[in-house]
């Protein structure tokens, strides 16, 4: 296991026990950890993001911490949002974090989830170039999500 998976293992734990929000000091981490506070900002950064279902605070300096949330919110909210998210283009990567934080949060059956990824997958767009692949995977993961709210509806 990787020090950037030892670092988020260890975020995730503290953020179970502190329920669902923690602060913490970015230079403790990095001692803890035996690595340079910028290894704990690329940590931070990659995993807990918006797209992962997380809201992080960071104030830097003698005193400095990192606060970070985990956003509760109901399926329906959290996939509108998602729509919102998504924007005009979106990449493979960060489609399969919000189909990962749709799933987490329950808003998205598996098999679903599986099946909008393959739709929005290389597989299937890998025929246009890279610019028209992520503008054409908004298009669809927008789509899908606005489909399944209506449906609910």
């Amino acid at each position: 296991m990787g020090i950037s998976d030892m670092i988020a293992r260890f975020i995730n734990e503290v953020l179970e026990g502190e329920d669902g929000c923690c602060e913490l000091q970015r230079s403790e981490l990095a001692t803890r950890f035996g690595c340079v506070p910028s290894q704990i900002n690329y940590v931070i950064s990659t995993r807990f993001s918006p797209e992962h279902g997380y809201q992080v605070e960071s104030r830097r300096g003698g005193n400095g911490f990192i606060r970070i949330r985990k956003v509760r919110v109901d399926a329906r909210c959290l996939m509108m949002h998602t729509v919102n998210t998504i924007g005009d283009s979106v990449d493979l990567r960060t489609a399969r974090a919000l189909l990962s934080n749709l799933l987490d949060a329950e808003a998205l059956e598996e098999e679903t989830a599986r099946l909008m990824l393959v739709a929005m997958g290389e597989g299937a767009l890998g025929f246009l170039p890279r610019e028209l692949q992520n503008q054409a995977r908004a298009g669809i993961f927008k789509q899908m999500l606005i489909q399944l709210l209506s449906a609910q509806s």
